[in-house]
């Protein structure tokens, strides 16, 4: 298929009828692939890809892939007939991966932004940003159709749906309508400034971007190979007391740019363990130089700014107020009066530090909605994209989870909560493609777009098929994981009443425990993994002649030290984990019960900083309940939590005498924010049950009287004598009430 021009595409006539035709389908894709046997370079196929397919965006192929896309799903003949064989291939879903993949190229082509992109294709990218994420498809967002697939395909009722692309899809589709961090980031400033908040302290982008990479702590088995290294090094000479001096004073966890000085602390502290390739120079590509004025200048060591919250200061000047006065004044921040000097200055600087958060601003305009409904009118939502996707996502089919394991026993003897069964569905995936998930019988079958029709014969081909199934699952973990941190900070951003829904329902189907099972692993192994074949990938297959593959070129890998993709999964994971577990004690409490600080500590060998800062930040808040005894024992993850997370002013989190540390009942905790969770929903959401005093009044006379009203039987029976009773019975001034 040669490159194309608009004049030969008759307003997209031609684009549908091949759409329409199954073989043809295959041109199709390859002429958005960059019409690749044209092509004698990769950036020329690049180039021509990306012409193509804003080409044919603009004739309107991608509504006529969508309504192909619904005959594919609701093709009931392809799906019983995908339920009745009892091992689904490749062979059960060419038709559907081709649409995916053509979809694919098009929503992840037109959402990135190039330098020579022309005026009219900038435009194009605006307007299909906006078609995706509205109504436009069955009155739903294109992204509720996808989690419709996902949620079919795990019902059993589609097991040949390719998994793996719809997710892929779906990633690309949320990151294109909601936007990636960055968009995020600034998002979160407009909203600040919106609602009349200060900026945010810093930049957390470019503060992680600037961090480096802690040595991590020694394991037991690391300590007794270093004391056997150490029996067996030759005796030197004595080290005079001034080196020694200095030797004791570095600090592994010392943020400091000097490289040199990194390394000499790498080779003498004997904390390494196991070496991490992303430390080498030689794998590590170098950083981006940035111009001076754009480093973020922070102090060493402490690169973020501390915050204090609203309560935390009440918290403080109620047991000031206690011991010095002996009477409190709830929640007044204000008065100071009797207090020492010392308390002043305390307060000063807690309130110098205050930080308002969105959330915090929301949860009291919740409350005075719900506290006087007339006086604050009802609510004008805007509606950007993630209150669209929420609003379809939220009456999704309910799943009942109780009886199976699930879920934990519920606050109360009612009927148990209906969660969205597109979450449900994509944890029930993500369980498959873990690595250390085991091969059960009533599990799904993840594997249906991989596994050809013949299995392998030969050893080079299992060897093939080996390394494509666990490329699959890391691709599917990559995707869900991507897919769940999205939702999760767009629907914080945009009401966070929404995020505690979404969170909940995570909790609630046992996500915490799947998280840390998916870290029970050789983390390292799982990191510089090499399941893939670089000279089988695109376009690099298409352009350059294939090499004769073996198995000991299969057994090498590619070059690569290490796999990004799983790095971002394991980095997404752990940001998920962060978000249910933050500011939720009974949260907090269960990653101690699933004693997850050996599995969190093993995860901090991986020298890369952004991925130990969650590591760390999932450490701090279990820290009061660990102990005395883990605290002595882990001084080094003590002080690298101290360097490298978030300083929150009167957070006792290094002991156990902070009140949020005593037990209570956690279970109460999670009852009540249910509670405010369902209001919300009920009075933003649900029209049928909404507040009366908001429903339109009739006031014409003659249309009031001429309605007809259905009386029950038991009245008509008995009208004679409510008649005597309310109306005769009853003295009435027809005159006053008439005036």
């Amino acid at each position: 298929a040669a490159p194309c021009s608009a004049s030969q595409l008759s307003l997209g006539g031609r684009v549908c009828r091949v759409l329409g035709e199954a073989p043809r389908g295959w041109d199709q894709q390859g002429l958005l692939a960059g019409t690749f046997g044209e092509c004698s370079s990769e950036a020329e196929v690049q180039a021509w890809m990306r012409y193509n397919i804003f080409l044919l965006l603009e004739v309107g192929t991608f509504n006529a892939l969508v309504e192909l896309l619904n005959m594919e799903i609701d093709n009931s003949a392809a799906c019983s007939s995908a339920v009745r064989k009892p091992a689904i291939s490749l062979a059960d879903s060419t038709d559907l991966r081709v649409l995916l993949n053509i979809m694919y190229l098009i929503v992840e082509t037109v959402r990135q932004e190039a330098e020579g992109d022309k005026p009219e294709w900038k435009s194009m990218r605006q307007t299909f940003r906006a078609e995706l994420g509205a109504p436009l498809y069955n009155n739903e967002p294109f992204s509720v159709m996808l989690f419709g697939m996902v949620t079919k395909f795990c019902s059993g009722h589609a097991p040949h749906f390719p998994m793996k692309k719809v997710l892929l899809l779906l990633w690309k589709t949320v990151l294109c309508t909601l936007g990636g961090f960055e968009e995020l980031q600034s998002m979160k400033a407009e909203k600040r400034e919106m609602l009349g908040l200060p900026p945010l302290p810093e930049d957390s982008i470019q503060v992680i971007r600037n961090m480096r990479a802690a040595s991590p702590p020694a394991s037991a088995s690391d300590l007794i190979e270093q004391q056997q290294k150490r029996g067996r090094r030759e005796h030197k000479a004595l080290i005079k007391q001034d080196n020694l001096d200095a030797f004791n004073e570095r600090d592994p966890y010392k943020a400091d740019d000097s490289r040199e000085e990194e390394e000499e602390n790498d080779d003498d502290n004997s904390l390494e363990g196991e070496t991490f390739p992303l430390e080498r120079d030689e794998v590590m590509p170098p950083p981006t130089q940035h111009p001076p004025s754009d480093r973020i200048t922070c102090p060493k060591g402490l690169p973020w700014a501390p915050k204090v919250r609203e309560k935390d200061i009440e918290m403080f000047l109620e047991s000031s107020r206690s011991k010095f006065i002996g009477y409190t004044l709830g929640s007044d921040t204000n008065t100071v009066v009797g207090l020492p000097r010392p308390i002043h200055e305390s307060i000063r600087t807690l309130k110098l530090h205050k930080y308002t958060s969105i959330a915090e601003v929301q949860v009291h305009m919740e409350e005075e909605y719900l506290r006087s409904p007339l006086s604050g009118g009802e609510e004008e939502v805007e509606q950007v994209p993630a209150e669209i996707l929420y609003q379809g996502l939220l009456p999704s089919l309910p799943q009942y989870m109780w009886g199976n394991g699930l879920l934990p026993v519920p606050c109360s003897s009612h009927s148990p909560p209906s969660l969205p069964s597109s979450q449900i569905a994509l944890l029930k995936i993500l369980l498959a493609a873990a690595p250390t998930s085991k091969a059960k019988t009533d599990s799904i079958n993840i594997l249906a777009d991989v596994l050809p029709e013949e299995m392998p014969t030969t050893v080079l081909q299992s060897m093939k098929l080996g390394v494509d199934v666990n490329r699959h699952k890391e691709i599917i973990v990559k995707a869900i994981s991507a897919v769940l941190l999205l939702l999760l900070k767009h629907f914080k951003l945009n009401h966070i009443y929404q995020f505690e829904y979404m969170a909940q329902h995570l909790v609630f189907a046992n996500c915490i425990p799947l998280i840390l099972k998916f870290f029970n692993q050789n983390i390292m192994s799982y990191i510089t993994a090499k399941n893939s074949i670089s000279v089988l990938d695109y376009p690099y297959c298409v352009v350059h002649e294939l090499p004769e593959l073996t198995a000991e070129s299969l057994e090498a890998g590619d070059n690569n030290q290490f796999c990004w993709r799983n790095l971002f999964s394991c980095i997404n994971l752990l940001r998920i984990l962060n978000k249910l577990t933050k500011w939720k004690h009974s949260r907090t409490m269960m990653l101690v019960v699933f004693k997850s600080a050996p599995i969190l500590k093993r995860a901090l060998k991986v020298k890369q900083a952004m991925m130990q800062l969650y590591v760390l930040k999932l450490l701090k808040v279990q820290t009061k309940y660990l102990g005395r005894q883990w605290r002595k024992s882990n001084m080094k993850t003590m002080s690298a939590i101290y360097q490298k997370v978030r300083h929150r002013l009167n957070d006792d989190w290094a002991y156990g005498n902070d009140l949020d540390a005593r037990p209570w009942d956690f279970q109460a905790e999670e009852c009540a924010l249910r509670a405010s969770i369902e209001r919300f929903n009920s009075r933003r959401y649900d029209r049928a049950h909404g507040n009366p005093d908001f429903v339109p009044v009739d006031n014409c006379l003659q249309s009031v009287l001429g309605q007809r009203v259905d009386l029950p039987e038991e009245f008509q029976l008995n009208y004679d004598l409510w008649l005597e009773r309310e109306v005769f019975s009853r003295p009435i001034s027809w005159e006053e009430l008439l005036q």
